[in-house]
């Protein structure tokens, strides 16, 4: 089944432009054909088509569904958005279809992108998750520096991950605790500075490793994601 996305369904049960565009102009559906649609904050709701029009589809709510996330904890990966572009939306595509609460672009010492345009990272965000049949659109903040992100942001357990073998690292699948909230710490493809792994830690981040391969930034992202699932799902 195709999910659509409308965010305020609930009290205004028209799709969106794009939405009715999909619906009706590509997939052809017409009044009176039933359709998912979902609002990013955990409902389903099973709908019918009363109006189909390309601006803006009218549909009759039959059904509501509440569908919590698989996972009990809070994850927050904290990464240095990447040069190229196209391998920062290929990480918020994969984080949000393996499942993710939410996504900080931080702004680090190394960093070699500066901005990002927060829209899109969100239009690519919502299509991963109606892709892959989830009802919560994870969080996408502003870019925010690493002091700022460390100064505001709090968990159970924080992790920063970097390559420096100055500073001793932990292996992170051994020091994740199943079912806690989480912050990971990414830096970019120049790593975090000394300045910024020492900082991170006096501030109660454990310094970790992802393993022996070195792995570019949007890789270790999504496998520091992946692997917290995996030990959660082992320990349910």
């Amino acid at each position: 089944m195709i999910q659509f996305y409308a965010p305020d369904i609930s009290i205004n049960p028209i799709l969106p432009e794009s939405e009715s565009q999909h619906c009706v102009k590509v997939l052809r559906m017409k009044s009176g054909d039933f359709i998912e649609v979902i609002d990013g904050k955990g409902y389903r709701y099973e709908c019918q088509i009363i109006d189909a029009h390309t601006k803006k589809t009218l549909v009759k709510i039959i059904n509501s569904e509440n569908i919590p996330l698989s996972w009990n904890n809070n994850i927050t990966i904290a990464v240095a958005p990447t040069k190229n572009m196209d391998r920062m939306e290929w990480l918020i595509e994969k984080l949000t279809e393996v499942g993710i609460n939410n996504i900080v672009p931080l702004k680090c010492r190394y960093s070699e992108r500066k901005e990002i345009k927060p829209e899109r990272m969100e239009k690519i965000a919502i299509s991963a998750m109606k892709q892959s049949l989830k009802t919560v659109l994870p969080k996408i903040g502003p870019m925010t520096t690493i002091s700022e992100f460390i100064k505001n942001n709090d968990a159970t357990q924080k992790f920063i991950a970097y390559c420096s073998p100055s500073i001793p690292r932990l292996l992170f699948s051994k020091e994740y605790k199943p079912n806690k909230d989480t912050i990971i710490l990414i830096g970019p493809e120049g790593d975090f500075s000394i300045d910024e792994i020492t900082h991170a830690i006096n501030n109660g981040y454990k310094p970790i490793s992802l393993g022996d391969n070195r792995l570019r930034t949007e890789t270790a992202a999504l496998v520091s994601c992946q692997i917290c699932h995996i030990i959660n799902q082992i320990n349910q």
